[in-house]
């Protein structure tokens, strides 16, 4: 679901009023800055690697676990080389309890690239950027902006929110000015030069105080001039509803079964039963029998395994008949949508 656009006119500010803005903002960063492992201060040492990393990992994920597993994951993979070499099951296991195991994937696709078309280094044309896989408008932009400091508008969640507010008055917390006078402002109101330590303020700013949620207004560097201080009703977001069993959303259980998966050493494997009794307790068999349900157990769990097998995620492999010999000899292969005992490990890619 998107947000509600708001009806309130944006006032067109003066250059006095941009001003402004820039200095309460910088200044309030200077001393409040929030301290990362991907932020540095001298425009020397910034390594786009660790920018291009810490990008992909803050996407869907807090920035208190991003700070924690970053700095494990880069000495694993400490360059493109390293990265773009790495089979889909040891990224998989790299990437444990960030979540969204595909983004892993697509990452290493993207180092792949880079290793192949551009010789391990990091491109610094936003066309270029945006040929890589995985790298959507944000990124590529953050990129250029916080590796590169090149003078570009960037636009997250936060940014997105903090902006709509200060153009106008939104009627709600869930309300956001129209995208195009969005844009515009973004692409005003930056201080040329200084495109890196504003967007990464800003962003702090709506992350501290401009929350989605009971922003602290009085408590924002920004309400003496924010339209949107203190008048906002709050109106929580509804979220649209997901694939779910049992009450809980597939992308769980996908979780839960990468995870029993990234237990097992080398090329071991385990059976397709072993992590439904893992799963479920032991409760599996009684499970089966709903027969009732729109869709019965053991075409939900085929399902998750066949959506795992098709992002690259996992490997199905020697598919049986359930109750076969343990010899396999007079079993035979199952067809794509039946249930089966089988053989799972994460996918080698």
């Amino acid at each position: 679901m998107k947000h509600s656009t708001s009806n309130s006119k944006p006032k067109a500010a003066s250059a006095a009023s941009y001003q402004r803005l820039q200095r309460e903002i910088l200044g309030w960063y200077a001393h409040h800055a929030r301290t990362f492992f991907w932020r540095e201060q001298d425009a020397q040492l910034i390594d786009p690697y660790v920018v291009l990393i810490s990008e992909v990992m803050l996407q869907q994920t807090q920035t208190s676990r991003v700070q924690e597993k970053l700095p494990l994951f880069l000495t694993e993979f400490p360059n493109i080389a390293a990265l773009a070499a790495a089979d889909n099951a040891t990224i998989i296991k790299a990437w444990a309890g960030m979540g969204y195991n595909s983004r892993a994937l697509r990452l290493r696709d993207c180092a792949r690239v880079i290793q192949e078309r551009h010789g391990g280094i990091i491109p610094t044309l936003n066309d270029e950027l945006l040929a890589l896989p995985g790298i959507g408008a944000y990124t590529a932009s953050a990129v250029l902006a916080f590796a590169f400091h090149h003078d570009v508008a960037v636009l997250d969640v936060n940014i997105r929110r903090v902006y709509s507010r200060l153009l106008a008055t939104m009627p709600t917390t869930r309300d956001l000015a129209d995208e195009s006078s969005i844009q515009a402002f973004a692409e005003k109101i930056y201080p040329r030069g200084e495109s890196s330590r504003w967007h990464q303020a800003v962003m702090d700013i709506g992350a501290l105080f401009c929350t989605a949620r009971a922003p602290k207004c009085m408590s924002c560097p920004l309400h003496e001039v924010c339209p949107s201080a203190g008048t906002m009703q709050e109106v929580r977001k509804v979220k649209p509803p997901e694939p779910s069993w049992e009450g809980t959303p597939n992308r769980i259980w996908r979780g839960c079964i990468v995870q029993i998966l990234r237990g097992l050493e080398g090329d071991a494997t385990i059976s397709s039963d072993e992590i439904l009794q893992q799963l479920f307790a032991g409760e599996v068999g009684a499970l089966f029998e709903n027969n009732n349900a729109e869709m019965t157990q053991d075409a939900w769990f085929l399902m998750v395994l066949r959506g795992l097998e098709r992002d690259g995620i996992l490997e199905i492999t020697a598919p049986r008949r359930v109750g076969s010999h343990a010899s396999g000899d007079t079993s035979e292969v199952l067809p794509h949508d039946t249930l089966f005992s089988c053989s799972l490990r994460l996918s080698k890619g």
